[in-house]
């Protein structure tokens, strides 16, 4: 299985850069795991509401030409469905019956678009508050390696 992590900004901290390579070397077990970091758009404090649509929307452009055509796409949004781990192991089990790839989608600091929003198959929600990306891209890594490690019924889970 592939797992592709599609996040706008890219790690800068080295407290994140170290937990996510931790992460991303122990899937490498269990997925072809690719990790895509796409720039995101500057955006001046206090901006006007076209100016945040037009950000979302070049965003929002850049992930789509990462998504494959086939791929699942599970995006990670507040409005999305809270599941526990357990859940997300059903879920990622589930796709692999009919996919080879999943696409986690982590936005900006605005969020997604709703292009992109539109083209998920599933919406994912890790609370109601709002995490920088760098640490939803900690939890989601952490997230799948336990999912994964449900689904082959190994220690690790509590």
């Amino acid at each position: 299985m592939t797992i592709n992590i599609i996040c706008v900004g890219k790690i800068k901290e080295d407290f994140f850069k170290d937990a996510a390579a931790e992460y991303e070397k122990r899937l490498g077990r269990f997925c072809n795991l690719n990790i895509h970091n796409l720039p995101d758009k500057s955006i001046p404090d206090n901006p006007s509401a076209a100016q945040c649509e037009s950000v979302l929307k070049a965003e929002g452009e850049l992930i789509l030409k990462k998504i494959g055509k086939s791929d699942t796409v599970i995006c990670l949004c507040i409005e999305g469905k809270m599941l526990s781990s357990e859940g997300l192991a059903d879920k990622i089990r589930e796709i692999q019956n009919y996919s080879s790839t999943i696409d986690f989608v982590i936005g900006g600091s605005l969020g997604l678009s709703e292009e992109v929003k539109r083209r998920a198959d599933f919406k994912l929600s890790f609370s109601p508050m709002t995490f920088p990306h760098n640490l939803a891209r900690i939890i989601l890594e952490e997230q799948i390696y336990r999912a994964f490690k449900i689904n082959n019924n190994e220690s690790y889970h509590k």
